[in-house]
């Protein structure tokens, strides 16, 4: 019994090898006839021929540069040059050039872009005037002005100003800035033109301090007069505009001083220099002078209202 079963065992077994064997042989065949294909393919594609003994050798690449890259770059790509760089920088205008610091302590700050015009370009922050190695004028707060408004500024006070501080035998110390740059309209009444403030083109000053304690006010009326009148002289050449007490009620107290542009070069210089006012003010009219002409009289012979009124004080017009 037990060699009959293992005699159909190995016959019912065997179909199953059977296939597998071929299965088996069918593969290597395949396999056999991909290995041909492609030895043959290698074999069709040409070899490239020996280099000529003769031919120029290769120059090589440094390892510290890279292969140059031959590929087309578009226009809008285009990589920057040195000469790019050096037109996209801002150009240094000729004012920035001549205000060194022998003459101003008045570093650039950048450009002001407000609104309605407000701001400007060549902006510098004047903290101080030179007037030599060991002597510089103090501009309190420092001023936000544009360059050739700075410049104006400092050649006043080197020029006019200094040498007037010498002949009342001290030097200047300090500006008192009241206003420099500040975005709005006139007077700042809202609505009004911009103001030259707006644009960094004027500046408002109070008085000049010296070093012996004193302070020039320019619109006092205790500061002798011939010192007002000279710093009025000065300014009134310099700037395109100067206005101060009698101007309008908005300078009582200070003067400004900007670089406005105006057709035909027009300036404008409306500053009063008034005398002080009287300690006690007259509650009558002076006495009549001797040497005044005679009186108006009438036909008849009396005298006119006009004449009598200025006889008798107090009379009612």
């Amino acid at each position: 019994m037990n060699s009959s079963a293992d005699t159909m065992a190995r016959k019912r077994a065997a179909p199953w090898h059977a296939r597998n064997l071929r299965l088996a042989r069918h593969t290597l065949a395949a396999m056999a006839a991909v290995v041909v294909m492609m030895t043959q393919a290698r074999a069709a594609v040409p070899l490239p021929q020996p280099r000529p003994a003769d031919a120029p050798r290769a120059e090589a690449v440094p390892e510290t540069k890279a292969a140059p890259d031959t590929r087309a770059v578009p226009e809008t790509e285009a990589p920057a040059t040195p000469g790019d760089a050096a037109a996209a920088a801002p150009e240094v205008s000729a004012c920035r050039k001549a205000l060194t610091e022998d003459i101003a302590i008045a570093p650039s700050i950048p450009a002001i872009r407000g609104a309605g015009g407000c701001g400007g370009e060549d902006l510098v922050r004047l903290e101080a005037v030179v007037l030599s190695p060991t002597q510089r004028v103090a501009v309190k707060p420092a001023a936000i002005l544009r360059c050739t408004m700075a410049a104006a500024i400092a050649d006043w006070v080197r020029t006019d100003i200094a040498p007037l501080a010498a002949g009342l035998g001290t030097v200047l110390s300090e500006l008192d800035n009241f206003d420099s740059f500040e975005c709005r309209g006139r007077n700042r009444v809202k609505g009004a033109k911009l103001s030259e403030h707006g644009r960094a083109n004027a500046l408002d000053i109070r008085g000049l301090k010296l070093a012996n304690g004193a302070t020039l006010g320019l619109t006092d009326r205790t500061v002798a007069r011939p010192i007002r009148e000279k710093v009025l002289a000065t300014v009134c050449a310099r700037f395109r505009t100067v206005l101060g007490p009698g101007s309008d009620w908005y300078h009582e107290d200070h003067i400004h001083l900007d670089l406005a542009e105006r057709r035909n070069g027009f300036k404008l210089c409306n500053w009063g220099v008034y005398d002080p006012l009287p300690a006690v003010a007259p509650l009558l009219p002076a006495a009549r002078p001797d040497d005044a002409p005679p009186r108006e009289v009438t036909a008849e012979g009396a005298v006119s209202d006009d004449a009598r009124n200025a006889r008798e004080p107090g009379a009612r017009h």
